[in-house]
Formats: structure tokens, sequence, C-alpha cells
């Protein structure tokens, strides 16, 4: 018997990929934790290791192949892995009798289904020491919810586990059975017309095919979009005291070969304004509010076909220095799609800055499921009255857009009251 190798879902949004390279092929042994492929997601381009033992029998998909489904069987795997499928066919085997044998709770056939579920999904808790064969996500998803893999029934190929089933054990699948009909409904009528129907005549544009990662940023972005009860919140800033700060800084940094940029003290000050005010640096979620412990702040850097935001953990931690040491690697690798998962997924807020294309002010999307993001534009000198007096300052204009679920008015009013000065002197985030 076989085994498959179904492509991996390297994140939790991830719903195709390409497979970009193979460091294997037919004939070669391979043993878990191996690197066989390089699968290009939305985001990026990571390496897949082998969960199972074997001889690789078949490579199904080649490299180079755009738009593989997840769990879609990419190459079949023999020998070692004829060892461990038989283990999960006997279980079940016994159970179905037991099921079945009671005729009372088969009333309609749909019953019969449901309850046959359960008790396939409690099986017997694997020995101690017997290998459980997962997939990468499945691992850490388990992983992170303090879950024992031992103790959930696989429902993948020979009784792997797979994201799903971390899902049902979680107690995510009950929720999401009744809700899978009506979301269905109001999608139906979402239906996009053409172009030729939209009244553009055929032959009269070129058409670029969407890849992953502008399938994907158009997903999530119109579900926010239309989720999110949001408002924006706008105020202007005078920076000439951040200029003037700024160039004394990479003058000491000079030697180091740091240079500070206007958005590292940018998210410096969003740093701390999110511990003097942490009803900002929070997600809604059905179950409650969550409170972050630490500002990780997402950037946004725009990459050829989108825009992806790798974050700077616990940024209220670090100097201006390492901020900007970070924000220069992560963007270069963002460009290159080297970064890995956790270097762009999570984050607490974002922030989006078009200030260096000369744009004015903007309002952003906000990047679920964090609380705020703040647009950032370009500082420019502006007639402003001191004293009564017409005077010059630069000035940049910066927008709050708010979850109002989280972050109502008065929070987010009081989140840019707090930024506004650490921005205008800039020493105010280092006392």
């Amino acid at each position: 018997m076989s085994i498959d190798i179904l492509m991996p879902a390297l994140s939790p949004t991830m719903e195709e990929g390409t497979l970009a390279k193979w460091h294997v092929k037919a004939g070669d042994t391979v043993k878990a934790g191996d690197v066989i492929a390089e699968i290009e997601t939305d985001k990026a381009t990571m390496e897949v290791e082998a969960v199972d033992e074997g001889t690789i029998e078949s490579i199904l998909v080649d490299a180079g192949t755009e738009g593989v489904k997840v769990n879609a069987p990419i190459a079949r795997l023999s020998g070692e892995g004829d060892a461990v499928s038989p283990p999960p066919a006997p279980a079940p085997a016994k159970e179905a009798p037991k099921a079945e044998a009671p005729p009372k709770p088969a009333p309609p056939t749909e019953q019969a289904g449901e309850t046959a579920a359960p008790a396939q999904a409690a099986p017997a808790p694997k020995a101690e020491g017997e290998r459980v064969f997962a997939s990468p996500l499945a691992r850490r998803l388990a992983q992170a919810a303090g879950l024992d893999l031992k103790a959930i029934k696989g429902s993948g190929p020979h009784g792997r586990v797979i994201k799903a089933d971390v899902d049902a054990a979680r107690g995510k699948a009950p929720a999401a059975a009744p809700g899978a009909a009506p979301a269905a409904a109001p999608s139906a009528p979402r239906e996009h017309k053409t172009l030729e129907q939209m009244g553009i005549a055929p032959g009269s544009y070129d058409l670029i095919p969407l890849d992953g990662m502008r399938k994907t940023v158009a997903r999530r972005m119109t579900d926010s979009f239309r989720d999110v009860p949001h408002f924006p919140l706008t105020i202007d800033i005078e920076i000439d005291g951040l200029l003037a700060a700024r160039a004394k800084i990479n003058a000491m940094l000079e030697k180091q070969g740091v240079k500070i940029s206007v958005n590292d003290m940018v998210i410096k000050a969003v740093a701390v304004a999110l511990t003097q005010v942490p009803e900002a640096n929070a997600s809604y979620s059905p179950e409650g509010l969550a409170m972050h412990h630490h500002a990780d702040i997402a950037m946004a850097v725009a990459i050829e076909g989108g825009l992806i935001t790798p974050i700077i953990r616990s940024a209220e931690t670090k100097g201006l220095a390492q901020i900007a040491k970070e924000t220069k690697d992560l963007a270069e690798r963002a460009r290159t799609r080297k970064l890995k998962p956790e270097e762009f997924q999570g984050g607490t807020f974002s922030v989006s800055n078009l200030g260096m294309f000369g744009i004015k002010s903007f309002a952003s999307i906000i990047n679920e499921p964090q609380g705020a993001i703040l647009s950032v534009g370009a500082g420019e000198q502006r007639p402003v009255v001191k004293d009564g007096q017409l005077a010059v300052a630069t000035v940049m204009t910066v927008t709050l857009t708010c979850d109002h679920r989280v972050v109502d008015g008065a929070v987010g009013a009081k989140f840019l009251s707090v930024f506004k000065p650490l921005i205008e002197d800039p020493l105010n985030m280092i006392v």
C-alpha cells in the first residue's frame, strides 16, 4: 500500500500554491524531517518536510505547477509507509457494529450520519510511544492549542491528523456545521459580472491572471471591509522636531552602518503609545476581547503582485537602531518572498506608510484580527498658526482606522492624543 504526499497548508489562509521545486525524485528514500520540496504560497516560498518514511514511488505534480490545491496529492510514498497504514483500519471496523447494532437511533438517514461521526471521533488513545502521523500545520495548531495529537482521530490518508481534525478537537467543528448552509446563501448572489456584461468591448484589454497573493489580498480585504464595522480618525502632526532628532540619531549611528527612517520612529512611537493605551492594542473575537501583552507592529510592504505585512515583535522593548535593522531585513526578504510564516502572520496593530509616494492622507483597511491600523501620509510644509501668528511647519497627516467592536471613538482618540506628542518631541519615547 502507498501513502499519498499531500499539498500542505503552510498558512491558515492558504488555499492553493505553486510547487516550485522538488528536492527528491522517484526512487529516493526519505525519512521524516527531510526537505522534499519548495512551495510558493500567496506570501512566501517555503520548504516542505517529509512527515513519513519510505521511498518516493512517483512524483504526481511536476515542479513549476501553479494553482495546486491544498490536500491534493503531489507525490506517492511506498515502503516504510506500508507498515503504518493498517493500524487505523481495525478501530472503525470494531466500532461500526456497535454503532449500528441498536436500531433505535436510526430515525432519519441524516441523523444516522450525525451519530456515526461522534463514534469515530472518539477513538481509543494511541499507545505511549506510538508514532502519530500529522500534517505540519496540524502539529503547529495542536501545539498552539495545547492539544495531544495522540488523542485526536485523524481523517486524512491512512489516519493522518490534518487541520480539520485539530479544529474539531478544539470545538470548532460543531459551530462550523450549522453555519455552513447560511454562509453559502449570502455568497451565492455575489456573482461577478464579466467585463463584457458591464459594457467593456472584447479585445479592448489584456487580461492578467490573478496570482495566489492577489487573490488572497482581494478576499481578505473584501471580508474585512464588509464585515468589520470601521471608522477613521485623522489628525495633523508637526514633525520638524522628529526630523531634527532623526538627523542627530543617524549621525551617531553612522559608524554602525544603521540609518533610522521616519517610519522606524513611527513604529516605535506606536508601540510606546500602545503600552500607554492598552485598550487600543486589542482584537475582537466572539469569545471576548483579546488584550495583547506586547505591541507586535505589522508594517505594510508593497511587493510584486500585492502586499505583505512583516511584523516587529515586542516593538515596545526595542530601541530605534534595532527596529531599523529589523525593518530593513524584513522588507528585503519580503520583496524576495523569503519570509517565514511566523514573520508575517499575527501582529496586534498595523502601520501603512505611503508618505514616500507623496500621498498626503489616506485610510487603510483593517488587517484582521487587529483592532486598528495607522495610515501615515507625507510630511510637507504647510502654513500653521502659532501663538496667533502665521508660521510654516512640516506637517504629517495620519489616519487611524478602528474596529468599532474593540477600539471605539474614545479609545482611538486617546491613542492619537498619546501618539502625537511622541512624534512631535521624540524624547518622550525614552522618558
